[in-house]
């Protein structure tokens, strides 16, 4: 026995001296794809909802500093202001502003989107950003499953609001922030909102899905308008998104050599919001900014379609066509 422990220690200790060793290698291979694209924003105009902290912090000091007029949405605007801070202290002529955004509730979206409209005259790209993950069982104040209420419901409802103004500003984008976690995702159409069952890597994994379905379908019915919308996959990422989960937080922790920087993640919604060759291309997904795989079930018209039809009654509303 003793010596099954001293070979695995052993073990252990030349793994430990390999990651020390290849760590720079290790981490040059985690970080993926990198935005190359040098085009400037200037006059233009971005809306990032959760910008004040990981990938979305990193993609509103990108645009910022390409001369976008960046517009940073957040639930806490304590902490939104500190971002637009620290912002401003890395490329002092950012034009960044913080707005109020909770995404859990659609009376604030609501409130949100008739000031934006009253205050702002145009929006070249709006980047769905902000996101909830693994979260114990929890209810927005509408009464919605909160991952699905934040990841899916909340941004379908502010892109409704938005979608005249985007028009208006067209040429346009939208980026839809996904996940590779939409592979192991359904609609449940049944139980949409989890009130039957919940298990909250199931749940992330519908509203997941939930976000490439609806840049699909939006994409379908946006065409020729000027306006493309992708979803993305921005890599597993090293930020606080996985708070909610105990072995997530753990196995972050382990691998966090892995693990892509808030910087790196942020570089498909980059590539997604500025890249030239994208001008006219809508309703993909993208990785580590290439064209990635999208799930069979997240292919499907006919799911995408129903899935739309739930969303829009939940929310009490209806798109023009």
């Amino acid at each position: 026995v003793m010596m099954v422990l001293v070979l695995i220690v052993a073990g252990l200790g030349v793994v430990a001296l390999l990651m020390v060793l290849f760590a720079p290698h290790i981490r040059k291979y985690s970080a993926g794809g990198a935005c190359m694209s040098m085009t400037r924003l200037d006059g233009k105009t971005v809306l990032i909802t959760g910008a004040n902290t990981g990938i979305g912090k990193e993609t509103a000091l990108d645009l910022a500093i390409r001369g976008a007029r960046v517009i940073m949405a957040c639930r806490d605007v304590e902490k939104g202001e500190a971002a637009a801070a620290s912002i401003r202290r890395i490329y002092s002529k950012a034009n960044v502003e913080v707005r109020e955004l909770d995404l859990a509730d659609t009376t604030s979206i609501r409130a949100f989107a008739q000031r934006f409209l009253r205050e702002v005259n145009h929006l070249h790209i709006l980047i769905n950003n902000a996101g909830v993950m693994m979260c114990p069982y929890m209810k927005t104040k509408d009464g919605f499953e909160m991952q699905l209420g934040v990841n899916h419901l909340g941004h379908f409802l502010l892109t409704y609001l938005l979608i005249g103004l985007l028009k208006r500003s067209a040429p346009a984008r939208i980026v839809v922030v996904s996940s590779l976690a939409h592979n192991f995702g359904w609609i449940r159409f049944h139980d949409l909102l989890s009130q039957g069952s919940y298990n909250s890597g199931l749940a992330y994994c519908q509203s997941k899905l939930a976000n490439v379905l609806f840049a699909r379908e939006l994409a379908r019915r946006l065409k020729g308008s000027s306006v493309t919308v992708n979803s993305v996959h921005p890599g597993s990422v090293c930020s606080d998104l996985v708070r909610h989960s105990t072995i997530m937080s753990l196995l972050f922790s382990l691998f966090s050599l892995f693990l892509k920087s808030p910087r790196d993640g942020a570089q498909t919604s980059i590539y997604c919001a500025v890249a030239e060759e994208l001008h006219s291309l809508t309703g993909k997904h993208f990785s580590d900014c290439a064209p990635a795989f999208v799930a069979p079930q997240g292919r499907k018209e006919e799911t995408a379609k129903k899935l739309w039809d739930a969303s829009s009654e939940l929310l009490g509303i209806v798109w023009d066509d």
